[in-house]
């Protein structure tokens, strides 16, 4: 049980890097004023999506089942647990999120300013710091 913990922390880590750095990616884009620089975003930002972030969500998912599934109905009766799974169903949205404005971007069809990105780009840690303290402390 603690070789699947550890690798869904480490997916988790993997998953949330992708989740910080894509909108930060966004905001730089959206400053954009050149072709070239444009491309060079679009390419960055669907490596980043596709091959790490979106990996990152599905092992994490994949292995935070696992983890379920050795005590799945004590853990589906905490109350902690089901606001975790709460949440990190509201992340999966973000996620997807990310993807669609991502197409956006791909599609030279962004209407959104710099700022908003800025904004985006903090919204993870409104999901990390309530998600880590309901695993920790079980409230």
């Amino acid at each position: 049980m603690l070789w699947v913990k550890a690798f869904h922390i480490i997916f988790m880590v993997t998953w949330f890097s992708g989740l910080f750095y894509l909108p930060r990616l966004f905001v730089y884009h959206a400053m954009a004023t050149d072709t070239i620089s444009r491309e060079r975003f679009k390419v960055m930002e669907a490596k980043l999506y596709y091959y790490i972030t979106t990996p990152g969500a599905i092992l994490t998912l994949l292995f935070g089942g696992w983890l379920l599934s050795y005590n799945l109905h004590s853990y589906l009766h905490a109350f902690w647990m089901q606001l975790k799974l709460g949440l990190v169903f509201l992340l999966i949205l973000y996620h997807l999120y990310l993807g669609k404005l991502l197409r956006q971007f791909a599609q030279d069809r962004n209407s959104r300013s710099h700022v908003f990105y800025r904004w985006l780009n903090e919204m993870p840690v409104l999901f990390l710091i309530p998600i880590i303290i309901l695993v920790v402390v079980k409230p």
